[in-house]
């Protein structure tokens, strides 16, 4: 039986269609001069997932792919895991069901990690977005991918590094954060990470539903713990600070509110001044060099007015969850 030299990871859960399209990428794999397995992880039972990897292990007998599941949902941190914990491959890349690998990627890692030839090393790879040239606030945010210093999406860890320090965190329960953790607990031992230009995936924006936005605010309760796990490196690297223009808002529609209602109309006006002020500084950056429809700014002005509340809320909800002062 010949031992893999790379293992490439996968966790999905009930995403078929995208999976496939990312397993098609892979099987066109110029070969990299090594044998590599994939394992796909399922974050819980998935039949129709389970099918198209059988489907793949079938019908393409040389591409050394494995379906694996978890017993019930724990996140991808968990899938990542259990994936890399039952391959073999000297060197583990990462990426997600939604991502497209061009055709080099794995040929570009592993040049890499034959040139640095460490046992205790990552890599990260780089990420392409195709946003328009006017894209939504959602796709504005997907577009910060192609930027972002260390994701799963396409990076790649010697087995030592995993083990060294121990892979992910499963406290982490959703795909956020966890990558950032991971990163940081490489640079904490002093593990390079060393990136790889060539090694390149293409990640589609996927299309969402209408105030999207709204629902993405609960990933500010892992920041909390990113935060209580990694101070420094969460200032320097994540962010310096609060979001003062949210508290701000918070704040001044609290004063403005207890003004009117104890009879102190002028307080209570500029306090509302100060909202409005506050308010439509945030509408105006969310909608600055975004799509100019009706619908997207009608989807901007009405969110802009809950982000605040809601983003302060599961930023104190995880401060208090993970008992650590964080705002």
């Amino acid at each position: 039986m010949i031992t893999a030299s790379m293992s490439v990871i996968i966790p999905t859960f009930k995403r078929p269609k995208l999976l496939y399209r990312c397993l098609t990428a892979l099987h066109r794999q110029d070969y990299p001069g090594c044998f590599f397995e994939v394992a796909v992880v399922s974050d819980g039972p998935d039949p129709q997932t389970e099918a198209i990897v059988q489907f793949f292990a079938s019908e393409y007998p040389d591409f050394c792919i494995t379906f694996h599941s978890l017993p019930a949902r724990r996140g991808p941190a968990a899938a990542r895991n259990y994936g890399w914990r039952r391959t073999a491959g000297d060197l583990v890349i990462f990426t997600d069901d939604d991502c497209i690998p061009e055709n080099g990627w794995l040929a570009a890692f592993w040049r890499a990690y034959r040139f640095y030839d460490q046992q205790y090393v990552a890599f990260t790879g780089q990420v392409t977005v195709p946003v328009r040239d006017c894209p939504t606030d959602y796709e504005k945010n997907v577009a910060y991918l192609s930027t972002a210093e260390f994701i799963t999406a396409n990076c790649a860890c010697s087995r030592g590094a995993l083990e060294l320090t121990g892979g992910f965190d499963e406290a982490f329960p959703t795909a956020w954060r966890e990558d950032s953790d991971l990163q940081f607990k490489l640079l904490t031992g002093q593990i390079p990470i060393f990136r790889v230009s060539d090694a390149v995936v293409c990640h589609p924006v996927r299309k969402t539903s209408w105030g999207v936005s709204i629902a993405e605010q609960r990933k500010s309760m892992f920041n909390a713990l990113l935060f209580k796990k990694h101070p420094e490196l969460y200032r320097s690297r994540i962010a310096r600070g609060p979001v003062w223009n949210y508290y701000v808002i918070i704040l001044a529609s609290i004063v403005a509110a207890l003004g009117f209602v104890l009879g102190s109309p002028t307080v209570g006006g500029i306090a509302l001044l100060v909202w409005a002020g506050a308010l439509l500084y945030f509408m105006a950056k969310r909608l600055n060099g975004t799509d100019a429809s009706l619908s997207h700014r009608t989807e901007m002005m009405v969110t802009s007015l809950a982000i605040p509340y809601l983003s302060v809320y599961w930023t104190i909800r995880g401060a208090l969850r993970y008992k650590v002062f964080f705002l």
